[in-house]
C-alpha cells in the first residue's frame, strides 16, 4: 500500500506518489526490512526533496528513499549522507545544534545524528503504521515528532525514550498533524487539517484547539519576530494572528496554488514557497504579500537561506537557489 498521509502536509506535490502530496486514500507505509539502508542516488541533487535544515553552518536536505543530502557550501554543492539506516520517505528534519539532530518519515521512522549528517541511526519506531510528518525540538531534551491521524510523540530526554500523547479531543482527536513550530519563549503550535490549530502554552502538556477562519488544511506556520504567528496551506491561503492564536485574519496572496514551506530572514522579509513554482514575499511581517509564479512551474516543498541574499529550495526536482529579495 501507497503511503498517502504525508501528503497532507505538502498537498498535491507529487502527482506520480513519491513526494508528499495530498492523496484520497491515506493508507499506511508498509512495514520497513531491516537493515535497509538509503537508496544511492546517482543524480541526488534531482532527487525528491521535503525538508531542509541547518546544522550549523551546514545544509540538510531529507527526502524520498531515505535520501539525506549535506551542503557545506550554502547550497551550491552537495553530497549524499555516509550512512542512513532507513529506505523510507523522510519528511522533516530538525537539528539542536551543529551535530545533533533528528529526521523522521514513513514507517514510524525517528532517525537520529550525532556527526553534524554524516550518519545516521535508528532512534524510534513509532510503528509501521504510522506516517510520521514533522519533527520539532525546543533544545537538547524536549522535541516532538508527529503525522498522520493525530498521531504525536514527545521526549524529554533527548530522544532516550518517546511517549505518545495526544493533542486534539474527540473530532479533532484523528486530525492529521503536519507542522510543529514555536515562539521563542512562547506558545508551541501545531498546524493540521480542516483548518485545525492546536496550541499549548505550557511546553506541550496541555493543548487547546484553535479554529481559525478557513478549514482547509494547513501546512505549516512561522514564529515571526513581533510575536506574530503565520500559518499556510491550501489554496493560496495565509492566516496571521497578532496576539499568539487568540484571533486570526486572513492574508490575500493573489494565488490558488497551495503553500508549503516558509521562513523569515534575518533582515524581516517573510517567504513562503508552494506549488507550480509559486513563492510569495513580504517586507511588513505578513500583514502583506506579493506572490510570484517561477517560469519553470517546479513544486517547491521546502525553503532556507544559503549565501547572503539567497534562497534554497527543494521540492520535486530537487535543489535550487532563488534569490531572497527578486522574484
Amino acid at each position: 500500500m501507497i503511503a498517502g498521509v504525508t501528503r497532507l502536509r505538502l498537498g498535491c506535490l507529487l502527482v506520480f506518489g513519491s513526494v508528499t502530496a495530498l492523496l484520497a486514500s491515506a493508507q499506511p507505509a508498509p512495514a520497513e526490512p531491516a537493515p535497509m539502508t538509503a537508496f544511492r542516488a546517482v543524480h541526488a541533487t534531482k532527487a525528491p526533496l521535503l525538508a531542509l535544515a541547518h546544522a550549523g553552518a551546514r545544509l540538510v536536505a531529507v527526502g524520498d528513499w531515505g535520501v539525506i543530502l549535506l551542503s557545506d557550501d550554502n547550497g551550491k554543492s552537495w553530497r549524499q549522507a555516509k550512512s542512513v539506516m532507513a529506505r523510507s520517505m523522510l519528511t522533516s528534519v530538525s537539528f539542536i545544534d551543529a551535530l545533533r539532530g533528528f529526521a523522521v518519515g514513513h514507517g514510524g521512522t525517528v532517525l537520529e545524528t550525532s556527526d553534524g549528517g554524516e550518519t545516521w541511526t535508528r532512534n524510534h519506531d513509532a510503528g509501521a503504521d504510522v506516517a510520521l510528518l514533522t519533527v520539532w525540538f525546543a533544545n537538547a531534551d524536549h522535541g516532538i515528532a508527529a503525522g498522520s491521524f493525530g498521531f504525536a510523540i514527545a521526549t524529554d530526554d533527548g530522544g532516550r525514550t518517546w511517549r505518545e500523547f495526544a493533542p486534539g479531543e474527540g473530532d479533532n482527536r484523528d486530525r492529521h498533524l503536519n507542522a510543529v513550530f514555536a515562539l521563542p519563549g512562547g506558545p508551541i503550535f501545531i498546524a493540521a487539517e480542516a483548518g485545525t490549530i492546536f496550541r499549548s502554552g505550557d511546553g506541550g502538556k496541555t493543548w487547546i484547539t484553535l479554529h481559525p477562519p478557513y478549514e482547509g488544511s494547513l501546512w505549516g506556520g512561522i514564529a515571526l519576530e513581533d510575536r506574530g504567528v503565520l500559518v499556510y496551506g491550501m489554496r493560496g491561503h495565509v492566516l496571521r494572528s497578532p496576539d499568539e492564536g487568540k484571533t486570526w485574519i486572513d492574508v490575500p496572496t493573489g494565488t490558488d496554488q497551495s503553500w508549503t514551506a516558509g521562513l523569515q530572514a534575518a533582515d524581516g522579509t517573510i517567504v513562503l514557497v508552494g506549488l507550480g513554482g509559486a513563492v510569495a514575499r513580504s517586507s511588513n511581517d505578513g500583514r502583506a504579500l506579493r506572490t510570484t509564479i517561477r517560469p519553470e512551474r517546479q513544486t517547491f516543498s521546502a525553503v532556507t537561506i544559503g549565501q547572503p541574499g539567497q534562497l534554497v529550495v527543494a521540492g520535486l526536482a530537487g535543489i535550487a537557489i532563488l534569490s531572497l529579495s527578486a522574484p
